[in-house]
């Protein structure tokens, strides 16, 4: 007789079974086998929120597996994720199989390498019901506003909306930012910006406009900024103070799961659910030339930045003969987790630290190999010496007034030399400046008043959204792909580009809950419940307690929202669009259909006019000199293909730009990847030119 060991995946199981041997045997549940039915609520309200679980439909032949494998295995071993979700499954697995809930039948592996997982079955344990009931608490409460709220939504607004506990909040966050950028009035300001250089010295360096001895002088205007211009026609730019330091940069931790999704948004244009799919695969294991299938990172939903001292040691020697002894630190760099991180797991690390990204790219796919070097350079990177910057600040005097420059040369590039984090505002950091020294005089080459506006607060994208919904303590690692994924479906945030902008239906459905169901979207209300479900697992607070809590206030709420929207509809307002009604020229508005979205003339039912809705590119198809709209392939990949299709056949993958040709007139399109260019795709022109860095 073997051992049985159950995980989630067959990607895992084929890695586990390697480092395991013939005496186990390893199979994949494939998530969860049992779950909440998908028909009715499932939850029993008036007896402390009894759940119904049900096998999940399809599963039968998977189940019937598992029980047979069972009966003839001498141990079960159930090895699901080392957190809240893989214990329900482990718990799910152990009701369904009849194994003995106070049996150390628990193994959890936070890296699946050979010592990871010899390590993990070394120390088997009992089912922690604890963080069982906190993922039970979890899934009730969603199942509650889920199956309450969303048929209230089906009366009121229309059928097949639907509410949830986060994606509501996060719904309302982005659109409460809408709000701001609508409300904003922009401020006028004017800059008066000098180029100068100093003599003996051809290179120019740029400096501002701060004020006089007394402070500060913003600009409100042109007139200000040309009266400031014209007393400085004739003055001379003497160098009056100079102050020189030394900066020294730390680099950024390790990631955590929020902070993985935000910097490959930022640096890949990953969106969430994608950098959770090939984290997941580096997680459960990769066939690597030469190694066999290996997990070649930690656990990715955590919320911890603790490495294991086994970990640095290796990532220090791998620094030390590769750079040298000055690129450690002094002392060996420690990073604090938030207050509220649960430090179930370490932070997301490479499992070898040694095992550098060239070593494996061949074996990897493109995202694997993109997302495996983002968490390689920013693990090793956070273990460096801090780089070093000598910086300049000047304060240049020109008669009454004083202009400031600064500038930075690097001493010691430290970890930069093989990573550096990105920012949502980054802020661009002069060049190095001449040597400057008090009393050196200067020669100006150019002086101009620029205007400005205040810039609105931007748009959240997924990395902000993301960011923001970790500080204001939404949501937990393992849903804020998810949430995002959802509210898209569901079509009430749509993209802009990068950007994520509420749509009317967004608008409309946050409003009525603002009214009605205050709590559920409410930020505070909601961080609140997610403090109350880290008790749980922590074993602090009773799971059917919290749901009382939530719940005899949530059914009032119910109540009262039924009747102050007795016989009332809510209509969603049409969107406008530039599009012209060819047959009575009103401007045409987007419907909701059964096949979904489409244009339809306001003047129904005198006028009947419906089109199908299209987005334009602003470019014009090369052939037949159309326009080139935006599509999807039947897999819902973008393409750009002539409006005229099939009478013309002209696509592409590639983005029309509203810039035309310098040498036809014709569009050009925009290539991207490794040999991006910008193009004229007229065979007969040939024009082509590079894109230029930002």
């Amino acid at each position: 007789m073997s051992n049985l060991v159950i995980v989630e995946s067959p990607a895992k199981a084929k890695t586990i079974q390697k480092y395991l041997g013939s005496d186990y045997e390893v199979l994949a549940s494939m998530g969860h086998v049992r779950d909440l039915p998908k028909s009715k609520l499932g939850v029993d309200v008036e007896h402390d929120f009894q759940p119904q679980y049900l096998d999940i439909k399809g599963k039968g032949d998977l189940i019937k597996k598992l029980k047979q494998t069972a009966a003839k295995s001498s141990h079960i071993y159930l090895a699901t994720d080392p957190d809240r979700e893989g214990e329900a499954i482990s718990w799910h697995l152990s009701q369904m199989l009849g194994l003995n809930e106070e049996d150390p039948n628990r193994v959890t592996f936070n890296e699946i390498t050979k010592s990871g997982v010899q390590s993990g079955m070394e120390h088997p344990r009992k089912i922690d019901l604890d963080l069982v009931n906190a993922q039970q608490a979890r899934r009730i409460l969603d199942r509650i506003v889920g199956y309450k709220i969303s048929p209230f939504l089906w009366r009121k607004v229309r059928r097949g909306l639907s509410a949830g506990r986060v994606q509501s909040v996060a719904v309302r966050i982005i659109v409460d930012r809408e709000k701001e950028i609508e409300k904003f009035k922009p401020e006028e300001y004017w800059t008066l910006d000098a180029k100068m250089r100093k003599k003996g010295y051809q290179k120019q360096f740029g400096a501002t406009f701060y004020g006089d001895q007394k402070g500060k002088i913003k600009l409100h205007n042109k007139e200000e900024a040309d009266a400031i211009l014209a007393k400085l026609q004739d003055a001379e730019y003497i160098v009056s103070n100079v102050k020189k330091s030394i900066r020294r940069k730390s680099p950024a931790p390790p990631f955590i799961t929020s902070t993985l999704q935000q910097e490959a948004s930022r640096k890949l244009g990953f969106q969430a659910r994608r950098t959770m799919k090939a984290a997941q695969e580096l997680y459960e294991g990769v066939e690597v030339a030469g190694m066999g299938a290996v997990g070649l990172i930690t656990y990715m939903r955590t919320d911890s930045l603790r490495i294991s001292e086994e970990a640095r040691a290796a990532a220090t020697g791998y620094i030390r003969d590769t750079w040298g002894d000055k690129y450690l630190p002094e002392k060996p760099r420690y990073f604090k987790s938030r207050a509220s991180a649960q430090d179930a797991h370490e932070a997301i690390r490479p499992t070898m630290p040694d095992l550098s990204p060239d070593k494996v790219k061949d074996s990897l796919t493109g995202d694997q190999y993109k997302l495996y070097k983002l968490i390689w350079e920013r693990f090793i990177a956070s273990l460096m010496a801090n780089a070093v910057y000598d910086t300049v600040q000047a304060d240049i005097a020109a008669g009454e007034y004083i202009f400031k420059a600064s500038g930075r040369t690097v001493r010691f590039d430290g970890y930069t030399v093989l990573y550096e984090e990105s920012k949502d505002d980054e802020e661009k950091e002069g060049g190095a400046l001449p040597p400057l020294e008090k009393d050196d005089p200067l020669i100006l080459k150019e002086l101009k008043g620029n205007q400005h506006f205040t810039q609105p607060p931007p748009r959240y994208t997924e990395a902000s959204l993301i960011k923001a919904l970790e500080e204001k303590g939404i949501g937990r690692p393992s849903t804020y792909a998810p949430t995002i994924t959802t509210i898209l479906a569901r079509e009430y945030v749509e993209r802009d580009g990068k950007a994520l902008k509420p749509t009317v239906l967004g608008d409309v459905i946050t409003q009525l809950m603002k009214d009605h169901f205050k709590d559920i979207v409410d930020v505070g209300f909601t961080a609140h419940m997610e403090d109350d479900l880290d008790n749980v697992e922590a074993g602090k607070i009773n799971w059917v307690d919290t749901l009382h809590q939530f719940y005899d206030g949530f059914e009032q709420t119910l109540e009262k929202a039924e009747k102050e929207m007795d016989g009332t509809r809510v209509k969603i307002p049409d969107e406008e669009t530039d599009e012209v009604c060819e047959l009575c020229g009103r401007k045409m508005v987007i419907k909701v259909g059964r096949f979904g979205k489409f244009l339809a003339c306001p003047g129904y039912p005198e006028c009947k006019n419906t089109k199908k809705l299209v987005k334009e590119t602003g470019g014009f198809c090369p052939k037949c000199g159309a326009r080139v709209l935006l599509k999807k392939s039947k897999k819902g990949r973008p393409y750009y293909g002539c409006e005229n299709n099939p009478r013309c056949d002209f696509m592409t993958w590639d983005e029309p730009l509203k810039e035309t040709c310098p040498k036809c007139g014709k569009s050009l399109f925009r290539k991207k990847g490794k040999n991006a260019k910008i193009y004229c795709a007229n065979e007969e022109c040939g024009y082509e030119r590079a894109v230029e860095k930002k």
